[in-house]
């Protein structure tokens, strides 16, 4: 499971010229999820993501997470995260999830999400062609793969 964060100060997700979620100062969490995802990258993913911090405190150093900071986010299914792009020019999507385990593992990587900080976060619709914006604060965009967590 990978997903790229991105702390904002504001974002939002339309899908045929509705908004479908917005927030303020907060993080854009863009999730990929690959066949092999267990509710176990869940649980470590979402707890990791709840506490990162890579917000200021009151001496300007990042020292605050999403948690503390009272933030708002956004979660967004996105397949192309798991492209691989070793051979030729057209990406592979094959260790990305199939669409009927996908939605599941979304959904589920959502509640916990929620569990863990505590209220709702805003979502895209999966399979849907979103479009997404933001404005990345900082800017601070960070990288993580539940793969990676040894």
């Amino acid at each position: 499971m990978k997903v790229v964060i991105q702390r904002v100060s504001e974002a939002s997700v339309t899908i045929n010229q509705k908004t479908v979620s917005k927030i303020n100062s907060g993080l854009l969490i863009l999730l990929g999820i690959e066949a092999d995802d267990t509710q176990e990258d869940i649980l470590w993913l979402s707890k990791k993501v709840a506490n990162l911090r890579v917000f200021n405190d009151e001496n300007e150093v990042m020292n605050k997470s999403l948690i503390d900071v009272v933030g708002e986010a956004i979660v967004v299914s996105q397949f192309t995260l798991q492209a691989s792009t070793k051979k030729g020019n057209r990406p592979s999507y094959i260790k990305a999830a199939r669409p009927e385990l996908a939605i599941l593992l979304y959904e589920s990587f959502v509640s916990q999400f929620e569990s863990d900080l505590g209220k709702k976060v805003g979502t895209g619709e999966f399979g849907e062609d979103m479009k997404v914006s933001l404005i990345n604060d900082g800017p601070v965009t960070i990288i993580m793969d539940s793969k990676n967590r040894i």
